[in-house]
């Protein structure tokens, strides 16, 4: 069996989940535990690991089960080759992988680091809360450098990638 990377509309991932177990289709929804963002408590709440993204296991994708797949409720598109020709499997390694660390429930953190052009927030240091245009990014060392506007003026800040985040 393959299995195949599914969209889904934002926030429909449970939805779509559903629909396929119903339908008998092998269906795969990596959640991790963490915490809320709400402001007036925090609690450990469960979300999707790939946000719009879950996996479904098909023996044979033929046009059939391609449509059968699509028609289910808050399912956008199978992942494949551009322009929707040929779905591509994902590897049953990878798939392991990540059953292996739900099933180990240990604490994940994902990062999302702006790309050079993006405007960025700074969340940790003495500058948190500044907002600016990241302007060089090393992947590899984590290093970002922000321009900041300061009364008409430009600043540029090098800073490691923990304490900058996307917007």
């Amino acid at each position: 069996m393959a299995w195949y990377a599914i969209h889904t509309r934002s926030r429909h991932e449970d939805r779509a989940y559903l629909g396929l177990t119903q339908k008998s289709f092998q269906t795969f929804l990596p959640k991790i535990e963490v915490w809320s963002k709400r402001k007036d408590r925090r609690k450990k709440i469960m979300v999707p690991m790939f946000p719009g993204y879950l996996f479904v296991a098909v023996e044979d994708i033929d046009n059939e089960t391609k449509v059968e797949i699509l028609k289910t409720f808050g399912v956008v598109r199978i992942l494949g080759k551009p322009y929707g020709s040929e779905p591509i499997p994902i590897p049953d390694a990878k798939i392991d992988a990540i059953m292996r660390i739900v099933a180990s429930r240990v604490e994940v953190q994902q990062f999302q680091y702006p790309k050079v052009g993006e405007y960025a927030k700074i969340i940790d240091g003495p500058f948190q809360g500044i907002e600016g245009l990241v302007v060089e990014a090393d992947m590899e060392k984590e290093l970002f450098v922000v321009t900041i506007e300061l009364m008409q003026r430009s600043v540029a800040i090098k800073l490691e990638g923990f304490r900058v985040a996307r917007l």
